[in-house]
């Protein structure tokens, strides 16, 4: 699967960094420069992303054939034969080790659950927009609705997020959930909590977005019906699902949990010998590069005879591209107190306005967090967000 260089890290990160220089223009006037009127042009942005997808995607395809592997365009599905195979095409391929790497897909909500929901988009269909959305309304409060909602508002495209409960990111930790979600109201997205969208409609003029919001504190309180109308953009973006339905691995009798990943013990095997998996079709850390030192802890397993390769899942350094961006790794407070007790674990804070800032009317904090645990205060969680966090994560090592 290829999402991080087609659709996902790659061109996401190069049209945060646009959104980064929208940012910047505010800031202009208050270093002394006189930039007058300046236009954005989403089609440029867009062109030039693609054409660096296809160089990327050139470049791997000449890593392949240098490596002399051979490859097979089609799509596999395992068969019922007694040793593990795949068909191909119509041809059969069979090898001692089969490896399972194909990754997820947005999740989408069908017409029946959410009538006019097929009229919205995925964060695919995000890097397919001709144009920048006048009115974007963005469903979901985790990481891609985080950076997609940032990315549209930030380059002037009037922006509503929809999540369900109060706050962002709620498998952060609670300073960064709390925190990201004040910065994106402060930088101008409009928030609609308690909320779930209800219909779509199209109309002459765009979508017409129906919402319910009610509060569950409010327990008499009704629920309230309002609509978002003339919405160019609605971007489903609530969650991810395993493409693994159509490698029929029913056939291997290969174990899948409810939403369909593929089991794996920690060495990446599945419940059949001879077949792996690695990456987001196990749902575990969705992330490429956990994919690809997974794939390497695997081969050095099965190629260089090292038993006991394996990756550690437990401190992966993960970076958001909101605004600003957030860097984290490591057990968040609420995790470390259930793992270590309230009394063994102790919490440093900092929050504080970068210079960059201090002469900034435009205003963002840099705020911190450190859990630590035991007498000797072992750093077991770092949480930050704020200007410059992207980058200081790659400083801290456990």
């Amino acid at each position: 699967n290829s999402a991080c260089v087609n659709v996902g890290c790659v061109p996401k990160k190069v049209m945060w960094n646009a959104a980064v220089h929208a940012e910047y223009l505010h800031d202009h006037n208050d270093y002394g420069f006189d930039v007058g009127n300046v236009r954005f042009s989403w089609e440029t942005l867009r062109a030039k992303r693609d054409a660096y997808i296809g160089h990327l995607n050139r470049i791997y395809r000449s890593n392949l054939d240098k490596a002399k592997i051979q490859t097979i365009q089609g799509h596999a599905r395992f068969t019922s034969d007694p040793e593990p195979t795949v068909e191909v095409n119509g041809k059969k391929y069979t090898a001692p080790h089969i490896l399972i790497a194909t990754g997820g897909q947005p999740s989408v909500l069908c017409d029946d659950e959410v009538p006019g929901a097929s009229l919205g988009i995925t964060s695919d269909g995000f890097f397919e927009l001709e144009t920048l959305p006048k009115r974007s309304v963005i469903v979901g409060a985790g990481y891609i609705a985080v950076e997609m909602a940032g990315i549209l508002s930030t380059l002037g495209s009037k922006t509503s997020l929809v999540i369900r409960q109060t706050t962002v990111l709620r498998n952060f930790d609670s300073l960064i959930s709390t925190n990201c979600t004040k910065e994106m109201q402060n930088s101008g997205v409009d928030l609609w909590k308690n909320s779930q969208v209800k219909s779509v409609r199209k109309t002459d003029k765009g979508l017409e977005v129906t919402i319910a919001t009610k509060d569950p504190e409010k327990k008499n309180e009704e629920e309230k019906i309002r609509t978002i109308q003339e919405v160019d953009c609605l971007l489903w973006a609530i969650g991810r699902q395993p493409n693994s339905s159509g490698l029929n691995i029913g056939e291997m009798i290969v174990d899948t949990d409810e939403k369909g990943h593929i089991v794996v013990d920690e060495f990446q095997n599945t419940s059949r010998a001879g077949i792996y998996a690695v990456g987001d079709v196990c749902g575990k850390a969705l992330l490429t590069p956990v994919a690809i030192a997974a794939g390497r802890k695997l081969a050095h397993r099965l190629f260089e005879g090292k038993k006991d390769s394996k990756l550690d899942y437990s401190t992966i350094p993960t970076v958001v591209f909101s605004h600003p961006p957030i860097g984290t790794v490591g057990l968040t407070e609420d995790e470390a107190i259930k793992a270590r007790g309230k009394e063994n674990v102790k919490i440093y804070k900092t929050s504080f306005t970068p210079m960059y800032h201090a002469i900034t009317s435009r205003k963002s904090q840099c705020i911190m967090k450190l859990v630590c645990v035991g007498k000797e205060e072992k750093v077991v969680g770092l949480h930050m967000q704020g200007l410059g966090c992207d980058e200081m994560l790659q400083e801290a090592e456990f």
